[in-house]
């Protein structure tokens, strides 16, 4: 029986190591921090986790099926969480499976497989694969724009954001949206002296609760088309939230879900009580003072860069992975068409989809890698199809932005409905 490698014990690693082992499939786990959870673990070197987070989909639509999670709490926070998958991990008996403290350097093909390369508790270590999932996360990585000038003040990534208590008495201007840039500006308006956010765009803001229940939790049967969804949809925020313009913001320049939703309603009930202004986007630094394309200009203390994450697997060469611009080009978001032997568990991000979608995602490959093992004809079938036949739509309909982000943006409805197409189709013997 061939071993397989699993980079990363978070949600995706995790889910895979499970997925594997269901299988009989022999699996050895590697992840450099100290136990698992990934990014939902703050003490976590490589945690972009901060203390207010909480989960920005519901519990039921998020948590894995066969292990729902103890705590009743339509949003829980990261440290509920982190408990969750150590939960997961020990009743399955996946902690055991994993070496942390272990640090993936380098992986190299050979002999159809991959030589990786690890430093650990036992120091540098070099073994064979038949083949290696990658599954280290997508949100590590922080990507760092450039300006004109030079700020004399604090720069940081909201990467570096931990506490509250970083804000306390500073100037803070926020350069970004998202969720994390909401829930840290919501942060900055109890802490900070004064809060500005800079934006370049509009954002639609999602309300957590939608008649007395959790807004991700309605419309869970056959999805509406794209375009009946979005206006519907528009409808019912636009009476529960507003316009957002009225609040300072500029007016999308795309329709909703073309875009990840902000899910936090407080940065506008805060903007309309005066808490936090919203600025133009940033045209340079000169010293302390931010100018502005619109011509204004302010001082401040701390600039927060809230401009997300980049995709990084500094460990592999890039070819091996096929990238296409901003993210590499695999079928499904997970298989490379060359087949070589390299998987990518977790490179899908998705509204609603939560770690179920992601365990479906590697249940399809450990069915692939069962069939690889017991029944060579039907895994060089699937092969066959994958280089012959086009790939899925994976949009469901949605015109999605076409910003770096969003290169590996999948719309949740139409991934799950291709993924359990495809293990359908695997499974079937000739």
């Amino acid at each position: 029986m061939n071993r397989y490698a699993v980079i990363g014990a978070g949600p995706s690693g995790l889910a895979t190591a499970r997925a594997l082992q269901k299988r009989g499939i022999v699996v050895d786990g590697y992840d450099s921090s100290h136990g698992v959870g990934g990014l939902w673990d703050i003490t976590n070197p490589r945690s972009t986790m901060y203390e207010s987070a909480h989960l920005i989909s519901s519990r039921t639509t998020t948590e894995f099926t066969e292990f729902p999670m103890r705590s009743r709490a339509d949003y829980p926070g990261h440290r509920v969480l982190r408990e969750y998958f150590q939960d997961y991990a020990d009743h399955f008996g996946l902690t055991e499976l994993f070496r942390f403290d272990t640090r993936v350097t380098r992986l190299e093909p050979r002999d159809g497989g991959w030589d990786l390369t690890s430093e650990g508790p036992e120091g540098e270590q070099t073994l064979w694969y038949a083949g290696v999932v990658l599954a280290n996360g997508t949100l590590a990585e922080p990507n760092i724009p450039s300006f004109s000038g030079e700020f004399s003040g604090e720069l940081l990534h909201t990467s570096a954001y931990k506490s509250p208590s970083q804000l306390a008495g500073k100037r803070v201007l926020l350069i970004g949206a998202g969720n994390s840039g909401c829930d840290i500006a919501v942060d900055a308006v109890h802490h900070a002296t004064s809060v500005d956010m800079s934006v370049r765009r509009g954002y639609y803001f999602v309300p957590r609760y939608l008649f007395g229940r959790p807004s991700d939790t309605l419309n869970q049967g056959r999805p509406l088309p794209a375009r009946i969804k979005q206006a519907v949809d528009s409808r019912v925020l636009r009476a529960f939230t507003g316009d957002p313009v009225r609040f300072g913001f500029p007016k999308p320049d795309y329709r909703i879900y073309e875009s990840h939703p902000i899910v936090n309603t407080m940065v506008l009930n805060h903007l309309g009580q005066g808490d936090l202004r919203i600025r133009a986007d940033v045209q340079g630094f000169d010293g302390r003072t931010v100018h502005f394309r619109d011509g204004s200009a302010d001082e401040y203390d701390l600039v927060l860069l809230a401009t997300g994450y980049t995709l990084d697997y500094p460990f592999v060469d890039r070819e091996h992975l096929h990238w296409r611009g901003a993210a590499p080009r695999l079928f499904l978001n997970l298989f490379p068409a060359s087949f070589n032997g390299l998987f990518v568990m977790g490179m899908i991000e998705a509204s609603g989809i939560g770690w179920q979608g992601r365990y479906e995602q590697a249940d399809l490959l450990a069915t692939y890698l069962d069939a690889v093992e017991r029944d060579a004809p039907r895994a060089a079938r699937f092969r066959e199809r994958v280089a012959g036949s086009p790939w899925p739509d994976l949009t469901g309909g949605y015109h999605y932005l076409g910003l770096d982000r969003m290169a590996y943006y999948v719309n949740k409805d139409a991934y799950r409905g291709a993924v359990r197409h495809e293990k359908k189709a695997l499974e079937v013997t000739a």
